[in-house]
């Protein structure tokens, strides 16, 4: 990302949308899904890309885990990441028909599992994070 000094990323939560943009130039749109309103919303303001970031994560009492996760507040907490998997690692169909369309995560902002996976590979610690 040396080509773009100026990347940052904005996120909508009223389109569900993340934008990938170098200065004001609109480099890439992703659909997303964004946290369900009320005590699970996703947090807004600014951020950074933190260190943390992984392959794979499950948690056993939520019943849902994903890949391809990118930390951006927390250390760990909230992420961008993959549409949903179950226990056995498989993407869930009917929360990936959600991208784009409306609010359903637990704070995090999940992504199609190609975007998650180029976020995990190539987005630059301290790439500044813009929620609205």
């Amino acid at each position: 990302m040396q080509n773009y000094p100026n990347l940052r990323i904005d996120v909508s939560v009223a389109k569900q949308r993340v934008y990938l943009k170098a200065g004001d130039k609109l480099l890439y749109t992703m659909l997303a899904t964004t946290g369900k309103p009320g005590t699970n919303a996703t947090p807004k303001g600014d951020f950074v890309i933190q260190p943390e970031r992984g392959l794979h994560f499950y948690n056993a009492s939520l019943h849902e885990g994903a890949n391809y996760w990118v930390s951006f507040k927390d250390h760990g907490v909230y992420l961008f990441h993959s549409v949903p998997v179950d226990a056995s690692n498989h993407y869930i169909a009917s929360k990936a028909a959600l991208l784009g369309k409306r609010s359903d995560s637990h704070g995090c902002v999940r992504l199609s599992i190609s975007d998650a996976k180029w976020m995990y590979k190539h987005i630059p610690v301290n790439t500044p994070v813009h929620i609205q």
